[in-house]
């Protein structure tokens, strides 16, 4: 197979050369079902589980009958907190519970590498060079991606420190911004196509090994 390859772009978001992508994580094997678990599990944990709902013990009042028993000719109650009154206790009641899905290590690392060679498959995967925005600029931004062929959504990956380069990209539609180690297998999925600065590049790689 051959080396995983992917454009170095200016800011024009034209092609100066092609950069070389470690073949360990850009070069393996798609598993679907590892990406599949990996997500589940992303967005289970983003979940409160804070939700909460009153079963019939927990309502107030209702210590005795709302009626006698017989010659009312209703139907025979016992308390106004059962789930058929107004104001009553839930049948199944709902109560605060973790969501959490665990993920090994190791199976969390195969996702992430499939992730990613579905994109270098793709050919939707380029670098930028942080130089290439000395000072903030939408309008650069705009230009690079629209230069490049890039399509939306696109995830943009770079150091916490290259600020002129995240704040160039962040007010455009579409596109999330996040650093190495915010990488999510989810947002790989959710993105057509991915955009790494030659400095992120290899704390991308090092996560997925």
């Amino acid at each position: 197979m051959a080396t995983p390859k992917a454009p170095l772009l200016d800011a024009a978001g034209k092609k100066s050369k092609d950069i070389s992508l470690e073949e360990a994580v850009f070069a393996v094997e798609v598993k679907p079902h590892l990406v599949h678990e990996a997500v589940r599990a992303e967005l289970n944990a983003r979940r409160a589980g804070t939700v909460a709902t009153k079963s019939r013990g927990l309502v107030s009042g209702g210590r005795a009958k709302p009626w006698r028993q017989k010659g009312t000719g209703r139907a025979r109650q016992g308390t106004i907190r059962a789930p058929q009154f107004t104001g009553g206790g839930h049948t199944f009641a709902k109560v605060p519970r973790q969501f959490i899905q665990k993920v090994n290590k190791k199976t969390a690392k195969a996702a992430l590498r499939s992730a990613l060679a579905s994109h270098a498959s793709e050919g939707s995967i380029a670098v930028v060079s942080a130089d290439a925005f000395a000072t903030p600029s939408t309008k650069l931004a705009r230009g690079l991606v629209e230069g490049s062929g890039l399509q939306l959504p696109l995830v943009v990956v770079a150091l916490h420190e290259e600020d002129a380069l995240r704040r160039s990209f962040r007010n455009l539609q579409r596109v999330a911004i996040m650093g190495p180690s915010e990488l999510e297998v989810g947002a790989l999925v959710w993105a057509r196509s991915l955009l790494v600065t030659e400095a992120a590049l290899p704390l991308v790689q090092g996560r997925a090994q």
